[in-house]
């Protein structure tokens, strides 16, 4: 009997993860080395406008008091950040993105709403999403963009990707309005 063969032969239990291992970890690198996209996202960076007028974001001026902060500030704070998409979830083309400035770190809402509009940019905790449909959602909605966040007639459908840099830009309710995409 080898060391590496239990008493009815067949390979001892470290051995045989320790090939499932190397295995999945073979898989992945190759996967990662193949993938294209991931290298062009992580050095793409999107510039999202948001109006953060108090009708398109209407947790903003509860989220600036929980934080002792007044509304421009939060503002500035969110448009300051190095911001990234950390992954996509929940809902076709939502991204998850993080590198929120810290000191804008509210917890989700203790009430989710059933319905928050497209296009809503939204934090909790230390991330950013942006809500690319008319869904249900918990986190603190600050302001919305009139970009579409996902569209099937589009190559690619998900504006957003992980990796991808962001950048969010303060736009006046006049502008957002005229950017709208119907």
């Amino acid at each position: 009997m080898m060391a590496t063969e239990g008493f009815d032969g067949a390979p001892k239990r470290s051995e045989k993860y320790a090939r499932i291992f190397e295995a999945a970890s073979a898989l992945l690198r190759a996967c990662v080395k193949e993938s294209p996209a991931v290298g062009a996202a992580e050095s793409h960076t999107i510039e999202v406008p948001v109006c953060y007028d108090p009708e398109l974001g209407p947790d903003l001026a509860e989220v600036a008091e929980r934080l002792g902060m007044a509304t421009h500030e939060v503002i500035r704070r969110h448009c300051a950040c190095a911001h990234r998409v950390l992954m996509m979830g929940f809902s076709p083309g939502q991204p998850y993105i993080g590198g929120l400035d810290a000191a804008l770190s509210v917890p989700r809402r203790t009430t989710p709403r059933t319905s928050v509009p497209a296009g809503s940019v939204a934090i909790a905790n230390e991330q950013t999403a942006v809500y690319p449909f008319a869904i249900s959602g918990g986190w603190n909605v600050i302001g919305r963009t009139p970009l579409k966040v996902f569209d099937v007639g589009r190559n690619p459908a998900a504006l957003f990707a992980p990796g991808m840099k962001v950048r969010f830009l303060p736009i006046a309710r006049r502008e957002f309005e005229s950017r709208l995409i119907a």
